[in-house]
């Protein structure tokens, strides 16, 4: 067997040795821009500091200047910081990056000076990489340090994850009771789906439940989405058209002063632009008749606003869609609604849903009855498997890629590999498989979202819920499982071919060398993509490339500037999480894995930590629902990893190693059922103690009791008086700042200017002291250091108010969940106000048809199109600062009020 590792051409060490190089390098270009560019392009790379894109409220004070003076700052910002900036979707994103380093750091330390010699001294005399596996291990009495090892790793993950589940549910509990989330319209509504006609009646519907505020049947004539879609593209046709007519007319005009030469009539568009000129359309696709964009839209929006306007003032005629969405006077109202049993029937009055905003919902997928959403979820479920099996084939073949050195010894077509350069042969190897199986999973998310829609996902966070679970089986399926497997049979079939009887004790015998693969890709992920995150690429050339060719109006220019980007977690959370679970499968068997994902990991967190605080706004807020998912998910390594060594030990006969991996994977299945069983509830509810009043009567900002039974609680003031003691006086939180990292832990004082975030809870009613302690017992007792009473006090001031962006137009919250088609309005043009006056000309043109208006926007003398406002259509003007070249040195813009 040693003979043939010598005559097998071993790359897995010039393999990992060229993806470190050409991915350092790469590594280096893009920070060093990033540093660079920084410095230079404010508005890609620190916009939330810089301008005033976001709520007062948020916006961060800006890092250090210089080089490298930022990252230390940044790595101290406070959790309160980061949930403050990124949400709680973001900051919980940024743990699960911090917990898998700081795990995989700590098992490194203890790992390496135990497993690297084992596996390294007197074994099988492999060479490279492939000598510090559990592969080269000659002596069987061995494994029982793997087997033991195995014990305190993968049960240290699995007391990280409940302790984390532990810290998600008591950090959601206390965000969801503030007075922020627990006014918030959206806490207090419910959606229910599948609803029996008996109920699709408001008044019929209030009576299934107590304290309901307003019902919202969902219900529209069926065209009337249609229409509304026509009306809104003729009218962004026009307002395209009429910016085509004014910058022709501009240029002409500067042309013509150039010249010393005038036009006359200046304010009459036809002296500019000859009739044959103006912008036109078809009708029809390639096919249709071809028409003047202005004259046709101007004949035919009154006729749309007209036909739109009668269907939506007998909207209340039509066919309700099986979906009704209902108010409730408090979230304690509505929990109670969602987790209660409402009809008799099965499958009727569910699913239900609760903390959906009224923009983020699918419509389409409010019309479902209960035998189409089985229907549909089964046939996305089954096009998700079939894609699965179908994606098997092309990565099966990136994975043979990574180990097809192996194949040459006794393929003699394939010998030619062996002539080409170690270094090239080295990209061959490492580089081309990850890159090439980044590009096929990149493909896939666009037909998982539209399997989501498909399925019935009600909101866009329940769409990238749902893209997180399977864009995860994907990961693991064929980023990992078929590409180990591949790669693991390429490894050893010419081996197989002399001797078939072997093929099972050769695959596990080289199992672990799939592992020089998977450190490449980890290398790949941590430098190329913590750096490529940092230099945002994509963003540069969408807002300096394309936005210079493309954006040729006052509203795209303005949307380009002012639009942040986000993240999506259905594909963010997997691609991580599939990197964790293949650092659990393989740290027992290839130690170095530890080494690589550690670093990996900790620079995704830097990379994304700037990212989430300082450039990207808040997503669709998911209230944290992926984070919780991607823990249960990561167990997935933890059974990976338990099968591999039980798959390992059993062929080499190790039987006591057996036995103990055995009763390893039976204790992990067994603590998995209870984990689920104790947190399940817990993850999607607002517990009722975390919405009372502790005295029984007061009012708090998720429950409102009724006058009339106030009286039943008159005799409870001594508890709360007790309370409010150990509050006034010496705080049962009360901890030095060195502990939890926070000035004041008193936060629960009694001041009544804080919209009830004061009101103690039933949840508060625990006076019990919570001592200081030591690092390490504090991780061992996350039930009482990351107990709700702790979690209260950790999460921003700004939850004690409520939402600023918090609809309160009379107008808007009346149709807050109608169909959004019901109440559409007629959008509003923009256009740059010129010195002909042909703007003024247009906006009078079409009066009484749509409003057009040349505010906040005009042409400076070069003829360009500068806007200094937000479009007509906006409410609130921010302030931003603009500049005219993405690289003066200064940076200094004009300030303007927009």
């Amino acid at each position: 067997m040693a003979a043939n590792a010598t005559e097998t051409k071993n790359t897995s060490t010039q393999a990992v040795l060229t993806a470190l190089a050409t991915n350092g390098a790469l590594f280096g270009v893009f920070v060093a821009l990033f540093l660079v560019f920084r410095l230079k392009l404010h508005r890609i790379y620190q916009p939330k500091s810089s301008f005033d894109l976001i709520n007062d409220e948020k916006k961060p004070e800006p890092l250090p200047s210089g080089l490298w003076q930022w990252l230390i700052p940044l790595l101290k910002k406070s959790d309160n910081f980061v949930i403050r900036q990124a949400g709680l979707d973001g900051y919980f994103f940024l743990r699960y990056l911090s917990i898998i380093c700081g795990l995989c750091f700590f098992y490194m330390l203890l790992f390496f000076p135990i497993l690297l010699p084992i596996n390294s001294v007197d074994g099988k005399g492999s060479e490279g990489l492939d000598g510090y596996t559990i592969s080269n291990v000659g002596h069987r009495s061995r494994y029982y340090a793997h087997a033991i090892l195995a014990w305190v790793f993968y049960f240290g993950v699995i007391f990280v994850v409940y302790r984390e589940l532990m810290y998600y549910a008591s950090t959601r509990q206390a965000v969801l009771a503030s007075p922020r989330y627990g006014q918030k319209l959206s806490s207090r509504t419910v959606l229910f789906q599948t609803v029996p006609e008996q109920y699709l009646d408001e008044g019929e519907f209030a009576k299934l439940f107590e304290d309901v505020k307003k019902v919202w049947i969902a219900r529209g004539p069926a065209d009337i989405a249609d229409k509304v879609a026509q009306r809104d593209a003729l009218v962004s046709k026009l307002e395209n058209a009429q910016n085509s007519l004014l910058r022709t007319a501009m240029k002409l005009k500067l042309k013509k002063e150039k010249k010393g030469e005038t036009i006359s009539p200046e304010d009459d568009i036809s002296a500019y632009v000859p009739e044959k000129k103006r912008p036109s359309h078809r009708l029809k696709f390639l096919i249709g008749k071809k028409v003047d964009t202005i004259k046709y839209a101007k004949e035919q929006i009154p006729i749309m606003n007209a036909e739109i306007e009668e269907l939506q003032a007998n909207h209340a005629q039509a066919r309700p869609m099986n979906s009704v969405f209902v108010e409730f006077g408090s979230q304690f109202s509505a929990q109670v609604a969602f987790q209660s049993v409402t009809h008799h029937t099965a499958l009727y009055m569910s699913p239900r849903y609760i903390g959906l905003e009224n923009k983020d919902i699918v419509w389409m997928n409010m019309r479902m009855f209960w035998w189409e959403r089985l229907v549909r979820h089964f046939g996305a479920i089954a096009a998700i498997t079939a894609l699965v099996i179908f994606w098997a084939i092309p990565v099966a073949f990136v994975g043979m890629i990574s180990n097809i050195t192996y194949l040459t010894s006794k393929i003699s077509w394939l010998g030619w590999i062996n002539d080409i350069p170690d270094q090239l042969l080295g990209i061959i190897t490492s580089m081309l498989p990850t890159i090439a199986l980044a590009v096929l999973m990149m493909l896939l998310p666009i037909f998982i979202r539209l399997m989501a829609k498909v399925a019935g996902s009600p909101s866009t966070q329940h769409i990238e819920y749902f893209t997180q679970q399977a864009f995860f089986a994907f990961q693991v399926i064929q980023v990992f499982l078929v590409t180990t497997i591949s790669s693991s049979a390429t490894s050893t079939v010419t081996q197989i071919i002399d001797d078939p009887t072997s093929s099972m004790y050769l695959l596990s015998e080289n199992l672990p060398k799939a592992s020089n693969f998977y450190v490449s890709y980890i290398v790949l992920q941590g430098l190329t993509m913590s750096s490529g995150a940092l230099l945002q690429i994509v963003t540069l050339i969408l807002f300096y490339v394309l936005g210079y060719l493309l954006d040729n109006s006052p509203r795209k220019k303005y949307n380009r500037f002012s639009k942040l980007s986000s993240m999506s977690w259905g594909t963010t959370f997997p691609v991580f999480t599939n990197l964790a679970v293949i650092t659990l499968t393989y740290c027992i068997i290839s130690p170095f894995m530890l080494l690589f994902a550690s670093a990996g990991f900790f620079l995704l967190y830097v990379a994304y930590l700037y990212n989430l605080t300082y450039t990207f706004q808040e997503s669709p807020d998911g209230r944290g629902m992926y984070y919780p998912r991607a823990l249960f998910q990561t167990l997935v390594g933890v059974y990976l990893g338990e099968i591999c060594l039980l798959g390992l030990f059993a062929v080499s006969k190790a039987w006591g190693p057996v036995a103990l991996t055995g009763i390893l994977l039976g204790s992990t299945v067994f603590i998995h059922v209870n984990l689920n069983a104790a947190f399940d509830n817990l993850l999607t509810v607002v517990p009722v103690d975390t919405m009372k009043p502790l005295d029984g009567i007061s009012d708090t900002p998720s429950y409102k009791k009724p006058t009339s039974n106030a009286a039943r609680y008159s005799g409870m003031y001594d508890h709360q008086s007790k309370l409010e003691k150990s509050f006034d006086g010496e705080s049962s939180l009360r901890a030095p700042t060195n502990v939890f990292e926070l000035d004041d832990l008193n936060r629960l004082s009694l001041d009544k200017s804080r919209h009830g975030a004061s009101i103690p809870l039933l949840a508060d009613g625990d006076t019990s002291i919570i001592p200081p302690a030591p690092l390490w017992k504090r991780f061992f007792q996350p039930h009482v250091y990351n107990s709700y009473k702790v979690a209260k006090t950790r999460i921003p001031d700004i939850y004690n108010y409520p939402d600023p962006n918090e609809e309160t137009d009379p107008f808007k919250l009346e149709h807050a969940y109608d169909y959004p088609a019901v109440s559409a309005r007629c959008p509003k043009v923009w256009i740059p106000r010129d010195p002909m006056g042909l703007s003024t000309r247009m906006i009078e043109e079409f009066k009484g048809i749509l409003e057009i208006s040349d505010e906040n926007s005009f042409f400076d003398e070069k003829g360009r199109i500068v806007w200094i406002g937000p479009p007509p259509s906006y409410e609130d003007a921010v302030d931003v600062k603009k500049r005219d070249s993405p690289f003066e040195e200064e940076d200094e813009y004009e300030s303007q009020k927009i």
